[in-house]
């Protein structure tokens, strides 16, 4: 089984980005204990702060992977592009936020992707990243 992690803008400052929302532990050193925990699994991850980028990524892994988990950032709320490419491929999304956008700004309670994606696990820290590759090893099962 194959998962792509994809983070977007400002999550490669975590760890040190506002501690008290979204915890003091950076993103590289989360990937290593995902990877310890799914060791099954073939898990990749990217980055990245540029819209096209990502949307290149999701093309890329979007009909060959078994799974996608997401992680917009402030583009949740802002890029049709980004929703548009979820749409277009056929692998799996589910959306994941570390904080829970519906207990911050009104302007983040609004995604623009969530209609393209599985589900979405919005507040419970790094530890929805480990929840959303269960989800998808337990979905691939099924089938």
């Amino acid at each position: 089984m194959k998962i792509l992690i994809i983070n977007g803008p400002n999550l490669n400052l975590l760890g040190t980005r506002e501690p008290d929302i979204y915890g003091d532990k950076s993103f590289q050193s989360f990937f290593e204990t995902i990877k310890s925990n799914f060791n099954e699994i073939d898990l990749e991850y990217y980055q990245s702060n540029v819209e096209g980028e990502i949307i290149n990524k999701l093309h890329e892994a979007g009909f060959s992977y078994d799974g996608i988990i997401l992680n917009a950032g402030g583009y949740t709320h802002t890029s049709v592009a980004i929703s548009d490419a979820i749409a277009a491929i056929k692998t799996d999304v589910v959306e994941i936020h570390i904080s829970n956008i519906y207990k911050r700004e009104e302007f983040r309670h609004k995604s623009i992707i969530s209609k393209e994606c599985i589900g979405m696990i919005s507040g419970l820290g790094l530890e929805g990243y480990l929840l959303a590759i269960t989800y998808l090893i337990n979905r691939k099962e099924s089938k």
